[in-house]
């Protein structure tokens, strides 16, 4: 997986689990935010009794935003917590089902990805059906140590939310569009199934939903970004090619065209503003674009609309913009902006 081509760490694992695993239920999502509660609290060894309090509070949470968790036709397992959600059931009845269901689709199947199942597992899960407990590896619990935890939780919520959302609306047909002005992800939806007329339905921030597949860091430079709110580091959103040239490359506000930048790449001295990278950030672009229709639902169908069926065709869409662009702004040939400084390559 070219994911994890570069000198992978315990983070790009993990981000490739959220981003790249299987998307037939919701039960990845709830077990990751999970895991990451528990290993906060620096314990080694859960019980499913114990697992089973923080795994079902996010499917209960979620379940009232969107009802859709799940490809499948129905869910005995979802029908209970339907019912905890109106109040027909209590939570000691809630934990006790999932640890009879809750688990059977989740625990085994966690740690795959489309190339098989990642060689530093986040926990043991050998004891789960005899003992009914897991144990955290060291993995998981040094990565709840680091600065990029809260970015990592948040990229989660934003994942999650993209695919329940093309869930219940089938998205997959849609495009998903970048509002500029708040930074939001949005579909337009039909107020009902008879309906003709549409309503904007906010998705995620494209902070958090882009933030895994850059592994953390600035496009341009690589220093590690924040996606907290009112944090130092926090990530700007940029166009890289300019917004300012919205008349003439045509979906400039599309996520393909949208890179996270630390604030000195983007804004700062000698800063990128409404210049052209150099054109070997158009291949960085080109892979991290890569990235996100490999991750499948719903962003991927949104940039094969907006730049090709195929990698060929993708890369002249991004090639034909980037030349046209050097023309509009008179920029010769090797001669785009690059950062002052760049720290070791990361994708």
């Amino acid at each position: 997986m070219k994911f994890l081509e570069i000198n992978p760490t315990s983070e790009d694992y993990w981000r490739a689990i959220i981003l790249f695993g299987r998307n037939v239920a919701c039960y990845k999502f709830a077990l990751a935010k999970a895991l990451l509660e528990i290993a906060r609290e620096g314990k080694t060894e859960i019980k499913l009794e114990n697992l089973a309090i923080p795994y079902g509070m996010q499917i209960v949470r979620h379940l009232q935003i969107s009802d859709k968790q799940t490809t499948s036709r129905s869910s005995q397992f979802l029908d209970i917590y339907r019912q905890f959600n109106l109040g027909q059931i209590d939570q000691a009845l809630l934990i006790d089902a999932t640890v009879r269901l809750g688990f059977e689709n989740v625990i085994d199947a966690f740690h795959n990805l489309p190339t098989g199942e990642i060689n530093q597992p986040f926990f043991d899960r050998s004891q789960w059906k005899i003992k009914k407990r897991i144990i955290l590896t060291d993995d998981l619990l040094k990565l709840v140590e680091k600065q990029e935890l809260d970015n990592l939780e948040r990229e989660i919520e934003a994942r999650w939310r993209l695919v329940e959302t093309s869930w219940l609306l089938s998205v997959n047909r849609r495009i998903i569009e970048h509002d500029p002005l708040d930074g939001k992800l949005f579909t337009l939806g039909n107020y009902n199934i008879d309906s003709s007329s549409k309503r904007r339905i906010n998705i995620t921030s494209c902070r958090h939903a882009i933030d895994g597949y850059q592994k953390g860091k600035c496009f341009y430079c690589f220093t590690p970004v924040s996606i907290v709110d009112n944090s130092d580091n926090l990530a700007d959103v940029d166009h890289f090619f300019p917004r300012s040239l919205n008349d003439y490359i045509e979906g400039i506000d599309g996520v393909w065209n949208l890179v996270l930048s630390c604030h000195k790449c983007n804004r700062g001295e000698n800063g990128k503003f409404d210049r052209l990278p150099n054109l070997k950030y158009l291949e960085r672009l080109q892979v991290r674009n890569e990235f996100l229709i490999d991750s499948h639902h719903p962003l991927r169908e949104t940039l094969i609309a907006q730049t090709g069926t195929n990698k060929m065709g993708r890369q002249r869409f991004l090639q034909n913009n980037y030349n046209e662009v050097q023309r509009l702004l008179g920029v010769a040939t090797g001669k785009g902006w690059k950062p002052s400084i760049e720290y070791p390559i990361a994708f």
